[in-house]
């Protein structure tokens, strides 16, 4: 199970619901995407329904946010971005790895867990947040006890 939307039970998506937040779906299939000691994800497969294409589109266009849950949805929405920020529906195997010199296209910000200080999501987790603010979050999440990964807490990145 994908870790990043543990937090989302029925109750919470409700109440976001009724704020305006808006959901959109993405198939995945998640494996060990996350090594321990830097190497690169392993692929994985997933699915961008044109729906889902079309709103984040949407919403871009009308100023808002896409905040992907889970740096697999990250992987999956970029994998289906062209340069331009635009998403198109997309299915297959996804390798790609994000880092900082390639940046986000379609993702604004994340919900995702504390990886471990080793793994190959922190490149992902910077090319969201910078460096400094990640460095300056992961201080914060050590110093006051948070949990890594799978089993862990949560953070919101919002550059």
């Amino acid at each position: 199970m994908p870790s990043a939307g543990r937090p989302f039970t029925t109750g919470l998506v409700t109440e976001l619901l009724a704020r305006g937040i808006l959901f959109a779906p993405v198939t995945l299939h998640a494996g060990v995407s996350s090594l321990e000691r830097g190497e690169a994800p392993y692929a994985e497969r997933y699915r961008v329904p044109a729906t889902t294409a079309w709103l984040i589109d949407a919403v871009h266009a009308h100023g808002g946010r896409v905040i992907a849950v889970g740096t697999t949805v990250v992987r999956a929405l970029e994998t289906v971005a062209k340069a331009d920020g635009t998403v198109h529906a997309g299915q297959g195997r996804t390798s790609l790895v994000v880092t900082p010199e390639r940046g986000l296209r379609a993702v604004d910000g994340l919900l995702t867990g504390w990886h471990e200080p080793d793994s190959s999501h922190l490149q992902l987790l910077e090319a969201a947040a910078g460096p400094r603010l990640l460095q300056r979050s992961y201080r914060a999440a050590r110093t006051h006890g948070y949990r890594w990964h799978e089993f862990g807490d949560s953070h919101l990145i919002l550059p």
